[in-house]
């Protein structure tokens, strides 16, 4: 059973971050069957402009670029228009681009490249919509961290301080944002099986499908009840918590 089938957002506004293509566009569909309107972004805009037409008359896109905060801006801007207001945002989007790559290995370039992606820029995504998310007076955040984080995964270390500092900030952000009724969560997949993961050597999955308490692959459907829930109204009394969604590789 989807988990759209079983959560209900009847009425929530929703910008997804990152949505052209892996669990952004997972997030997507079943944000539209679940009954919400959804601004799709990404720098994929071909990609996200199809999704976008492909879901249909509750889903728009915007192009936003977590490098750039005219950029960021000028897409919350145009996303709340779209649908008259804003109550749940998604900070989605990522890079990788340490994977494979030690300490030794790692230039500071990349290091502050994913850095500037992953936390700079949900920072900026999240200030800016924040008015609107406090307007609603049920505003939802839900930040996609990741359990490489949880165990601290070698070979990916700027990713996995980048979502350890996400998952730090979500805490952060609650307190702040608390007083405005806006409820700051945290999810943390494991090892998922989307275009962004089909380069990772197969030693890794094996080792994430023999450490799961559910040995199998973990796909983006896994991941949508978790975030749909925390999107939910009924959601309302819980914030600052981190939700590892990752079959049992890590128990905490």
């Amino acid at each position: 059973m989807r988990a759209s089938q079983t959560i209900k957002l009847d009425g929530r506004k929703v910008l997804v971050t990152g949505a052209a293509r892996g669990l952004g566009a997972g997030f997507a569909r079943a944000l539209i069957e679940a009954g919400a309107q959804v601004v799709l972004s990404d720098v994929l805009n071909e990609q996200g402009e199809a999704l976008a037409a492909e879901l249909g008359a509750h889903a728009h896109y915007v192009p936003i670029d977590l490098l750039d905060s005219a950029s960021i801006q000028q897409g919350v801007d145009q996303a709340a228009k779209f649908m008259g207001g804003l109550n749940c945002l998604i900070n989605n989007a990522a890079i990788t681009h340490s994977g494979g790559k030690n300490l030794e290995e790692l230039t500071s370039e990349t290091w502050d490249l994913v850095m500037d992606v992953n936390v700079r820029g949900t920072w900026l995504v999240t200030r800016a919509a924040t008015p609107y998310l406090a307007a609603s007076r049920s505003g939802r955040i839900v930040n996609v961290a990741s359990d490489t984080a949880l165990w601290g995964a070698p070979r990916l270390l700027a990713y996995v301080a980048s979502k350890g500092a996400l998952i730090a900030m979500t805490k952060s952000l609650a307190r702040e944002l608390g007083r405005d009724g806006i409820c700051v969560n945290a999810i943390a997949p494991g090892l998922t099986v989307v275009e962004a993961t089909q380069y990772i050597p197969q030693a890794r999955h094996d080792l994430y499908l023999q450490g799961r308490a559910i040995q199998r692959p973990q796909l983006p459907e896994d991941v949508n009840a978790a975030t749909l829930f925390l999107l939910a109204e009924a959601s309302g009394f819980i914030t600052g918590q981190l939700l590892a969604v990752n079959g049992g590789f890590i128990m905490h």
